[in-house]
Parts: structure tokens; C-alpha cells; sequence
């Protein structure tokens, strides 16, 4: 007979393959196939536009560096959640987890669903509703098998992260084999200063390069508790920034930097350019391995924050189980899908599902992001739960730069959200739903108190 639920704990059985394999699923999504025709369009040449990506590696390796200091300092299941908690106290831990389970995490997996629904209705359409549909199965489905257990959705990460390397490098080959089209002369980029543009692009890179941050939730699972993170976010940002770079490379040479702007799906433009409609056909594939492969590592990552706030507050005290059976906290995962499944329904009332549900999340994950960072500099004055755990180099410069890229990318993440007309309504309901976790947190607390 399994041990009661109460009393089961996370066990130690992701290795260092499975952790990277998670980081790069979830940072290698559509945006790798959406991004480059926009910053393309804000590169003076090829150069800038080749450096803009690497740039994004950079930059991620350096938050990346200011989350193995925390995860390898304070190994938990919570992740953020747990260094905010010990940096700022239950009032902001708890307003954080409540945007994680109501915004950040379900609307990331709203959008990575409507993806998936947006290329399965190119396959086999369901009508015009019919991209909500898929997204609604598919969010059924990767929510189902996570709840079955830990093992099989780590081994489902691992083929489908091996699926997706493999149709990336497929797609290299491809552009890397076409001949280069005739230099021509990018007129636009002439009009307006190189460091605007630069900036502007870098937003949209930085975009792409988003998720690895859900590092911070496998620590309490990985066998090595004080080195494993470092490694597997090391190893999976210079994995991400190679493909990115060779992918990138790839267009360049199929399309050129102005094929790039003018191409509304540089991926398919590439495929049909040296493999015609077949072409097309696997980066449809590779498309959905991607993000299937994104919306898998998040549904995992997501439930532990809610499993942290289940152990922390007598209200949500049903989502702290974690059953021993299945190693998973399947109560933490149920809701979180049923909140995903809402905003699905939500987002499948406006023009573009995905556009609306990444407005809707962008605001509160960099806010958020920022005030993770600023807790490094909070917790570096109290003691490790590791003993000797891994400290990022050139501190304080390091966690300083991580910091004003967070400034940067959150005035940046309101100002376009709110410049879109369809995403202003997911960022003002996104917005809305936060603050109305301060009336929860009071409940909360009463809770507390009364128990």
C-alpha cells in the first residue's frame, strides 16, 4: 500500500540529461519560428542580426547564472517561490504563487496550446472554433500523463526535446544547403538610429529565449541538489544559443536578411525554398514537437509551485498532496489544468487566442522575474541550506546587469501589450486577476491565524 499522501515528498530522480532536456524544452517553442522576420526587420545588416541572438544567449546565461546560486543555495520544489518567501516574507511568496497558478504559468500554458491548436487546424480543421478545441485536448491530455506520474512525463520531455533537436538541425541542413539569394540593399533599417532598433529587436529575442528560469523548479527532484542545477542550466543555455545561432545562420542563407523581414513564416519560406510543400510539411511537424514539448515541461514546472503553496497556507492546504503512487502532486496539477482550460475558453472569444494569452502573462512574469533577482542580493546575507553551494561569479555586477534587463523587458512587455488591441484586453484581465490575489492573500492569512 502507498504511503498517505500527506507524507510523501519529492524524490530525486530527474539526472542532469533529464533537467537539460526540460530547459531546452521549454525555451525551444514557436518563438524561434515567429521572432527572427521581426528582428530581422529592426537589423541594419547581418551582422546585428546574427549578434542580437547571440546577445540573447548572453544575457540568459547571466540570469541563468543568478538562478544556479539560488537553486544550488536553497534546493526546493517551489523554486521562485521558495526564494521569495525566504527573501520577502509568506505576504509576497503567496502573491507570487497565486500569479503563477492564475497568470503566469496557466496562461503560458494557454498560449503554448493555441499553438498547437493554430497548426493542428492547418492539418485537419474543426471549424472556426476549432485551434480552442485542439488546445483544450491538448491541455487535457499533457495534464493527464503528468498526473499518471513523474517518470513517464520526464521520459515524454526527453523523446520529444530529441525530437525537436533533430527536426531544428533538419531544417539547418536544409537552409544551410540553399543557394544564397542576391544581396540586396535593406533600405529600411537606413531611416531610424541602429540602437532603437537594436533595442526593439532584442525584446523579441530575449522572448525566444524565455523559460529556462523553470530550472529553479526541478532542484528538490535532481539527484545532485548542489551542482545539477548549475550544470543543466549552463549546458542548456549554450545548447539553446547554438541552435538558435545555427538556425538563424540557416534563414540568412535560404532567404536573406530582407527575405527574412518580408516573410510572415520564415520557417516554411525556408522549407518550401529547398524542399517544397514536403518541406513545409516537417516544420509543421517540428513546429508541434515544439510545442508540445514546451507545453509538457510547463504543465510539469507549474504544479510545484502550487504544490509549495498547498505546504505554506491552510486554505489551499488540498493542493500540498503529493501522491506517492504517481510521484506527483496530482491535486496541484488538476487545478492548474482546469484554470488553463478557462482561459482557453477566455481566449478562444478573441481575434488571435495566442497573442491575447501572451499579453495576459508578460507583465506579471517580468515583474516578477525582477524581484526573484533582487532576492539573490537579499539572500546572499542569510545562510545556505547547502553548505559550499555555487555562487555566481563577478557578484554584485552580475545579478545587476540580470536586473535591468528584468526593468527593461517589463516596461517593455506593458508597452506592447497595451499598444495591441486584442492583447490590451488579455493584459488589463491579467493585470486584474493579480490584484485580486491581495483580498485572497487577507483571506489567507485569516485562515492561517484560525487553524
Amino acid at each position: 500500500m502507498s504511503a498517505p499522501a500527506g507524507n510523501a515528498q519529492p524524490q530525486r530522480r530527474l539526472s542532469l540529461g533529464d533537467a537539460v532536456a526540460m530547459i531546452v524544452g521549454i525555451v525551444i517553442g514557436v518563438g524561434i519560428f515567429r521572432a527572427p522576420a521581426i528582428v530581422a526587420g529592426n537589423s541594419a545588416n547581418e551582422t546585428i542580426f546574427l549578434g542580437l541572438w547571440l546577445a540573447g544567449g548572453v544575457v540568459s546565461l547571466i540570469g541563468a547564472l543568478c538562478y544556479a546560486e539560488l537553486g544550488s543555495a536553497y534546493p526546493n520544489a517551489g523554486g521562485e517561490y521558495f526564494f521569495l518567501r525566504r527573501a520577502y516574507g509568506d505576504w509576497l511568496s503567496f502573491l507570487f504563487a497565486w500569479a503563477r497558478m492564475t497568470v503566469i504559468q496557466t496562461g503560458a500554458i494557454a498560449a503554448i496550446a493555441f499553438v498547437i491548436g493554430d497548426y493542428a487546424t492547418q492539418m485537419y480543421s474543426l471549424g472556426t472554433k476549432g485551434p480552442a478545441i485542439y488546445a483544450a485536448i491538448a491541455v487535457v491530455l499533457i495534464t493527464w500523463l503528468n498526473i499518471i506520474g513523474t517518470t513517464q512525463g520526464k521520459w515524454l520531455q526527453n523523446i520529444l526535446a530529441l525530437v525537436l533537436a533533430l527536426a531544428i538541425i533538419g531544417v539547418v541542413a536544409a537552409g544551410l544547403s540553399a543557394t544564397p539569394p542576391a544581396p540586396v540593399q535593406a533600405a529600411a533599417a537606413a531611416g531610424a538610429p541602429a540602437s532603437w532598433f537594436s533595442g526593439l529587436a532584442l525584446i523579441f529575442v530575449l522572448l525566444a529565449y524565455g523559460g529556462w528560469n523553470e530550472a529553479a523548479y526541478l532542484t528538490a527532484e535532481m539527484r545532485d541538489s548542489k551542482r545539477g542545477i548549475v550544470y543543466a542550466l549552463i549546458i542548456g543555455i549554450l545548447v539553446i544559443t547554438a541552435l538558435y545561432l545555427l538556425l538563424n545562420y540557416a534563414y540568412l542563407n535560404a532567404l536573406g536578411l530582407e527575405g527574412v523581414k518580408n516573410s510572415k513564416a520564415v520557417g516554411t519560406d525556408l522549407m518550401k525554398a529547398t524542399w517544397g510543400d514536403a518541406g513545409a510539411l516537417v516544420l509543421g511537424t517540428a513546429v508541434v514537437a515544439a510545442a508540445l514539448s514546451t507545453l509538457n515541461a510547463t504543465v510539469f514546472t507549474g504544479a510545484r509551485t502550487n504544490y509549495a503553496l498547498g505546504r505554506d497556507f491552510k486554505l489551499f492546504r488540498f493542493l500540498g498532496e503529493w501522491r506517492a503512487q504517481s510521484d506527483a502532486p496530482v491535486n496541484a496539477l488538476l487545478l492548474q489544468g482546469a484554470i488553463a482550460l478557462g482561459l482557453v475558453l477566455l481566449a478562444s472569444s478573441t481575434p488571435d487566442g495566442f497573442q491575447t494569452m501572451v499579453a495576459y502573462t508578460a507583465p506579471a512574469f517580468w515583474l516578477f522575474f525582477l524581484l526573484t533577482g533582487i532576492s539573490l542580493f537579499v539572500l546572499r546575507r542569510q545562510p545556505p541550506v547547502n553548505a559550499d553551494p555555487f555562487r555566481v561569479p563577478l557578484y554584485p555586477v552580475t545579478p545587476l546587469v540580470f536586473c535591468a534587463m528584468c526593468c527593461f523587458m517589463l516596461y517593455s512587455s506593458v508597452n506592447y501589450a497595451l499598444s495591441l488591441d486584442p492583447g490590451s484586453i488579455g493584459a488589463i484581465v491579467g493585470i486584474g486577476v493579480l490584484l485580486a490575489g491581495i483580498p485572497v492573500l487577507f483571506v489567507a492569512r485569516t485562515a492561517q491565524r484560525k487553524a
